[in-house]
């Protein structure tokens, strides 16, 4: 087993999940055709940040890491009892806020985006300046485990210890960096699936075993506006005190996964029952997980009407989205979760047969579809139960 894929057709009730900077929802040209758009990375939040997903290593959490540039408090908190010097603990936080360079790009900040409340245009909502307390932070977003922060600290203290005051301040941390080698190496499976580039800093770069796709409509988009009001309660004015309004469309979206299990593996230093958890936590949280934007106002709880899963051997990734290059629509006759169904089950043989892949495959659909030697599962246990994944 090299590749496991994942395909999900989604139809989504009107809503904005992932906003762009003018709050409108994401959208992009694919096919000559305006189609609504959810970004990976937001996709990425959503399942990894999912009660299923922490559900399956919830006996494990230390497994689990966390985005942040608090790499400093963070170490603060761990080294707050022991007997230091305050001019020593100092030291090792002030040390522990050079590591990390800013990053515009790469794993470390993928998901900054959509992790941080924003203001209408996109900018992250500042706290007012009273309320914000003085926090030493590092430069980039870093990915990292708390058996990570917890062996950073302990080494950073033993340091400190070991050569003195004078000489920890003289200590060249790009060095200390090139020294660590392969020290300081996650197991987390969010690290293992997605990755992480930590500039300047001890921890392990990790390379991606999980591609995601920006999900896309499968049909044309049109953006629409709800105008709203809102009435002051105890005035005793007439009309609105507030009026406003959100961009919002609905639409049925084509979202794509690639599993490289070699190197989930290897990611996870080669525990392979972790990845077999890892992938069947992913693929059960990808069919419930949906990015958090604006669901107070629409809540567009829609779970997908179809789920195909494909195992190969070999390490070919096929995206399906070219089914759509031609923009489906509804008809008297056929839904649009109908229709994305239909163009998908046209053009998976198609492309397969045409490059001479073979795959494994299993599904699930409301709709009607089928696939020549595809295993249909009546439930998603049946389809978590069908993975080949062997431990």
């Amino acid at each position: 087993m090299t590749l496991i894929a994942v395909h999900l057709l989604q139809n989504h009730a009107p809503s904005n999940l992932n906003r762009d900077d003018n709050g409108d929802p994401k959208d992009c040209l694919f096919g000559g055709y305006r189609r609504a758009r959810i970004s990976s990375q937001a996709i990425k939040r959503s399942i990894r940040w999912s009660e299923i997903f922490r559900t399956y290593f919830a006996g494990t959490p230390d497994l689990l890491a966390e985005r942040t540039q608090l790499l400093p408090e963070l170490v603060r908190e761990r080294i707050a009892g022991l007997e230091l010097a305050d001019e020593a603990k100092a030291a090792i936080i002030d040390a522990a806020e050079k590591f990390g360079k800013a990053d515009r790009g790469g794993s470390g900040g993928d998901e900054a985006a959509d992790d941080a409340p924003t203001t209408k245009r996109g900018r992250a909502k500042a706290e007012p300046a009273e309320v914000r307390a003085p926090r030493q932070k590092t430069k980039q977003l870093m990915f990292l485990t708390h058996a990570e922060i917890a062996q950073l600290a302990e080494d950073l203290v033993t340091l400190y210890r070991e050569r003195g005051g004078k000489a920890f301040a003289e200590i060249k941390w790009d060095k200390y960096r090139e020294e660590a080698g392969d020290k300081y190496v996650p197991h987390a499976p969010d690290i293992a699936m997605f990755g992480r580039m930590t500039t300047s800093s001890p921890f392990k770069d990790v390379d991606a075993a999980v591609q995601v796709a920006h999900a896309i409509s499968t049909h044309a988009v049109e953006q629409e506006f709800d105008y709203y009001t809102a009435v002051d309660d105890i005035s005793g004015e007439s009309g609105a005190g507030f009026i406003g309004e959100t961009a919002f469309n609905s639409a049925t979206y084509y979202k794509y996964f690639s599993i490289d299990w070699d190197t989930l593996v290897q990611n996870v230093q080669g525990e392979r029952d972790i990845a077999a958890a890892t992938v069947r936590a992913l693929v059960h949280a990808a069919l419930f997980a949906i990015p958090s934007g604006k669901q107070n106002s629409f809540a567009a709880h829609n779970l997908p009407d179809l789920a195909l899963v494909e195992v190969r051997q070999r390490k070919v990734a096929v995206s399906y989205a070219n089914a759509f290059l031609r923009p489906v629509r509804a008809s008297a006759q056929q839904s649009l979760v109908e229709a994305s169904a239909a163009a998908l089950q046209r053009y998976v043989p198609q492309i397969n047969t045409m490059y001479g892949l073979t795959a494994e495959r299993a599904f699930l659909s409301t709709a009607p579809f089928e696939l020549d030697s595809a295993h249909e599962c009546a439930t998603l246990d049946n389809l978590l139960a069908w993975l080949p994944l062997s431990a």
